[in-house]
């Protein structure tokens, strides 16, 4: 039977799986492929260590090199820990970990599943709160003796489907964005038939009522006490010294994720005067209701 593995399929098939970005690429994935064309050398994975090398090393009929330490040093695999008594639920680390290892809710305490977690680290930088602790949980063991090829191949299955998710979840939110924009146009089309003849009276049917202005209007002022409270308590935290410890060396694709949040926020309405869009008018003219 003929072997229909690309090379990059085997070169995947070598590598630890922790998805952790180290080797300079997104996942264990494009690293195999910048590998198997060249673009990248086999000696960048720290998780799979001096094994990892050799293993590659074999596959590639190349000499075993050391590990590059621009891109990590061989080590004890870490287990993220969640300080849930800080943790504040803005969900930043959910939407960083690459295999789904977290679990919690917006606004509710956030723990890590230890069985799934593939001591990536990605889920450190993005926390504002810096309640996320990295610990050895593997003694002595490092690179490949402090993990398991059924835990790589777990690890594939969970990426793999995290990446499908966010992929269908993406189309879903374009094809309803395609949708509302549709919607506006044919509004829009439709607007000028739909205006009152001269000297016509009537109401407008789609004129604003007292009564949705007044629950627009309690919404706006419940966001910004919100807002307000939470700024007082950051304002604070920073007096003591316990602000945010991790806002080095974020990596581009967790600074990506970090700004996608924030402009939801902005477009829900939820973001506090340090991240506000500078194009949207400030409230500041209008302060929210004390509460």
């Amino acid at each position: 039977m003929t072997d229909v593995k690309t090379l990059a399929d085997r070169i995947e098939d070598l590598l630890p799986q922790t998805q952790c970005t180290k080797c300079g690429y997104p996942a264990c994935r494009p690293y195999a492929e910048a590998v198997a064309s060249g673009e990248a050398n086999y000696n960048q994975c720290p998780p799979g260590g001096a094994e990892g090398i050799a293993r590659l090393a074999t596959l590639l009929g190349k000499p075993v090199i050391p590990l590059n330490s621009a891109n990590g040093v061989e080590r004890a695999r870490p287990l993220a820990v969640i300080d849930e008594q800080v943790c504040i639920g803005c969900t930043l680390c959910m939407q960083a970990c690459p295999v789904d290892a977290i679990v919690g809710a917006p606004k509710q305490m956030h723990t890590v599943i230890a069985e799934l977690c593939t001591g990536c680290d990605l889920c450190v930088p993005p926390c504002p709160v810096d309640c996320i602790a990295m610990l050895p949980v593997t003694g002595e063991a490092t690179g490949w003796d402090a993990w398991s090829q059924s835990l790589a191949d777990a690890a594939r299955v969970r990426h793999n489907r995290r990446e499908t998710r966010l992929t269908r979840e993406r189309d879903a939110a374009e094809t309803r964005a395609a949708a509302r924009r549709a919607a506006s146009a044919s509004v829009a089309e439709a607007a000028p038939a739909a205006l009152p003849a001269v000297g016509d009276t009537a109401p407008s049917d789609t004129a604003p009522t007292p009564a949705a202005d007044d629950a627009a209007e309690k919404k706006r002022a419940i966001i910004q006490a919100a807002l307000e409270r939470a700024r007082k308590k950051k304002d604070e935290m920073a007096a003591k010294g316990q602000g945010p410890l991790n806002t080095e060396n974020v990596s581009a694709d967790v600074q990506a994720q970090i700004e996608a949040a924030e402009a939801r926020r902005r477009r829900l309405g939820l973001a506090s005067d340090d991240t506000r869009d500078p194009e949207q008018p400030s409230n500041e003219s209008n302060p929210p209701p004390s509460r």
